[in-house]
């Protein structure tokens, strides 16, 4: 069974909507899904706020490469752009970490980097993942780290950044 961990937030557009969709597109896969946040931007480019939240997911028939084509195709539904590096978009989605079983999946391909190479430093990854699995751990620099330690070592300004809103992303079911 390959689970996954997505990091979705989108600041264009209707961007409740956006992050929506990829709820609704997960379907009976969707294990989880986390508060939604309102974010300043990441990456040093002048923008408005995302919308930012983690959901959690299993396939038996997906593996990282498998769930990264998903994610682009979602991003490709949502008229997603890839312009300038952490600029504006309609959806992001982001897979933060792939697992097969109890395995995490490492993976350094052309196109595919697991674990995300800088969820450890991204509190708009990292407190809603925690929000929706406490007990979660990623591997940073070979060694498995709890996030509620990586968070802890964020700046205070990077975990303000991320602001809890009444915005809820709906289950079916």
């Amino acid at each position: 069974m390959s689970r996954v961990v997505l990091s979705i937030g989108s600041n264009l557009g209707d961007r409740l909507s956006r992050l929506q969709s990829v709820v609704d597109a997960l379907d009976d896969r969707l294990r989880a899904v986390s508060p939604v946040y309102e974010t300043d931007p990441w990456g040093g480019v002048d923008q408005g706020p995302f919308l930012n939240a983690v959901v959690i997911a299993e396939d038996p028939e997906l593996d990282g490469h498998g769930w990264l084509a998903f994610a682009q195709r979602l991003e490709a539904a949502a008229d997603r752009i890839r312009g300038q590096k952490w600029g504006p978009r309609t959806l992001d989605v982001d897979l933060v970490t792939v697992s097969d079983g109890d395995t995490e999946v490492i993976s350094r391909d052309e196109g595919l980097t697991l674990p995300h190479p800088l969820a450890h430093l991204r509190a708009f990854v990292l407190i809603p993942w925690q929000a929706v699995d406490p007990e979660a751990g990623l591997t940073v620099t070979g060694a498995v780290k709890p996030v509620s330690r990586l968070l802890a070592e964020l700046d205070p300004p990077d975990r303000d950044g991320v602001r809890l809103t009444p915005l809820v992303l709906g289950v079916a079911g």
